[in-house]
């Protein structure tokens, strides 16, 4: 399938859009909310066909992990670090998935990930460039 290499590399978030209404509409507690403020989280995709491993690394050392195969159930982590399963799939070289309580999309746009997160009508997009 188109662009199923893709997504492998490391990436360092550049900037976001609407946080705050995002991280308010989710419920994410104010301690989480002040953490990932202009986080410089670094991204790191490994991909081996349709097997992901996504890891978030956080400024101070803190690592969130997906392991995931698309169009199978995994179990999954949220930002607030809630715990939930979900089948990632891969539409027009996106990945999407279905959260608790929003849906997450990334993808790979001018050399970028590009990830956007909806929930009941609040966009949140974050844009993260490619270090390795």
């Amino acid at each position: 399938p188109k662009g199923t290499m893709a997504f492998a590399g490391k990436y360092e978030f550049e900037g976001d859009e609407n946080y705050d209404a995002f991280v308010q509409k989710i419920g994410l507690p104010s301690d989480k909310v002040e953490m990932g403020r202009n986080c410089k989280i670094v991204t790191e995709v490994v991909q081996n066909g349709n097997d992901f491993t996504w890891t978030q690394h956080f400024p101070g050392g803190r690592t969130t992990t997906n392991s995931f195969t698309v169009g199978k159930e995994a179990d999954m982590e949220t930002m607030g670090g809630k715990k939930f399963k979900a089948t990632v799939k891969m539409e027009d070289g996106k990945l999407i998935a279905d959260f608790p309580n929003y849906r997450h999309t990334a993808e790979i746009s001018g050399g970028k990930l590009v990830e956007i997160s909806t929930c009941s009508g609040v966009v949140y997009k974050r844009t993260s460039k490619k270090i390795a």
